[in-house]
């Protein structure tokens, strides 16, 4: 049956407000701090050295990345070095450029006296001469809780930020960059929305960069990411930048990501990898791919993108002395591993995306209840070397064939091993 004019326009409608969204992600030139020096072996069964980290600065500014964290300076046992003091020391002394670096430090705390004290991880920043900084508080009840209140933060932010302009030497000499992380900020703004604004608003008088706010558990459903994103939009006017950081716990990090770039953030700050201090966070690896897939254009012109699958992956296996897991998405040895030919992704269509475009290729697996002559062809390809086109189509039919004939007979054998491949082959009839 025919539709009704007001139907067919309230369908345009919605459509139009897709393609709208992806137009806002397509032309973005998003601000990206890169963590992969302390996000990803926070969460990593080994952790890097000194020698991995001076390994990894030049691979990820060769990348593209011009700004990049190079490490926390611990607040709870500041007296006890980490690998990360070794390295911003490290880079001091040697005189290695540190333009575009930052680090996370807390806040120093004004008493009720009124007397300031900086805290241990601000005057490490000032000695180390990093000179960018993630200056991070805490806004929820939970999240201030043994820490401070409510009044002993809003006063001590305006002096810790005053006390950053004076100390610390920025980029090229000139004013230290600061963005404000807040921690708990999707907690903050879930739990009391007004008083959260309130200290956005007194932040964006303040001579600081923008603005960042974590989902540290990754418990906050997309939508209400983009809302937080959108509420805080309403008292932090542009330029002042706003990110976003989303960990992996419930599985909606990177839409999270895209819907809080769609309701106003300007970027977000991980590492390359997956890995994280969790179970995994929505890497800037699988952002970059994902604004590829929509054709952003900034992608190609900042980012050597042959090397993002290739660095991303080897950058995990570094600091985890594992492989990276298979089926994990974009970066994983199975995402572009086809199983039936239906599923390969194409250069001339919308939204798709061929691994060639991050520094990938195809690779074929084989699955016995789907997998078609061709990914077989692939696949035996991959294990003998010869050209998918020498072996005989009746042979990979025949292939196809006895799969489900064994499936059907009980049997559970995985094809997808090279030894398991080329019996089957022998058997539908193709020479060895």
């Amino acid at each position: 049956m025919a539709l009704n004019p007001a139907t067919i326009t309230q369908i345009k409608t919605l459509l139009s407000g897709a393609q709208d969204k992806i137009e806002q992600l397509r032309t973005i030139e998003p601000f990206f701090i890169d963590l992969s020096l302390r996000e990803n072996p926070v969460g990593a069964r080994v952790g890097q050295t000194l020698a991995d980290k001076l390994a990894i600065l030049p691979k990820i500014r060769a990348f593209g990345f011009d700004k990049i964290l190079l490490g926390t300076l611990d607040y709870s046992m500041p007296d006890e070095l980490e690998v990360d003091d070794d390295f911003m020391m490290y880079l001091r002394d040697q005189q290695i450029d540190a333009t575009g670096c930052y680090a996370f430090t807390d806040i120093g705390l004004v008493d009720e006296s009124g007397k300031f004290t900086p805290s241990p991880s601000m005057l490490k920043l000032r000695d180390y001469a990093v000179p960018n900084t993630l200056h991070e508080i805490y806004l929820s009840k939970d999240g201030m809780a043994g820490q401070y209140d409510l009044a002993t933060l809003l006063r001590s932010l305006p002096a810790s930020i005053q006390w950053l302009q004076e100390n610390v030497r920025g980029d090229h000499g000139g004013a230290p960059r600061i963005l404000i992380n807040v921690v708990d900020g999707c907690d903050a703004l879930a739990e009391d929305p007004e008083t959260a604004c309130e200290v956005f608003a007194m932040l964006a008088q303040q001579p600081i960069e923008g603005i960042s706010i974590e989902d540290d558990r990754g418990t906050y459903l997309p939508f209400q990411v983009g809302a937080f994103v959108a509420a805080i939009r309403c008292v932090l006017p542009r330029p002042l930048k706003l990110l976003v950081h989303m960990h992996a716990g419930g599985g909606f990090e990177n839409a999270s990501v895209l819907e809080a770039l769609i309701s106003g953030a300007d970027g977000a700050w991980g590492g390359l990898p997956k890995r994280a201090a969790i179970i995994g966070h929505a890497s800037l690896g699988e952002l970059i791919a994902n604004l590829v897939r929509v054709g952003n254009p900034h992608m190609q012109n900042t980012y050597q993108l042959n090397q993002l699958m290739p660095l991303a992956t080897n950058l995990q296996i570094m600091d985890e002395e594992q492989a990276v897991p298979d089926d994990l998405p974009i970066l994983g040895h199975n995402a572009y591993r086809l199983t039936l030919s239906f599923f390969r992704q194409r250069a001339d269509r919308f939204m798709d995306l061929v691994p060639e475009a991050i520094g990938g290729r195809y690779g074929f697996r084989i699955c016995p209840v789907v997998s078609d002559p061709a990914v077989i062809a692939g696949r035996l390809s991959e294990v003998t070397g010869l050209p998918a086109s020498s072996f005989p189509s009746a042979v990979l039919e025949q292939m196809v064939r006895l799969m489900r004939r064994d499936l059907r007979a009980g049997e559970r054998i995985v094809y997808d091993e090279p030894a398991q491949l080329m019996a089957l082959y022998q058997r539908a009839g193709g020479n060895s």
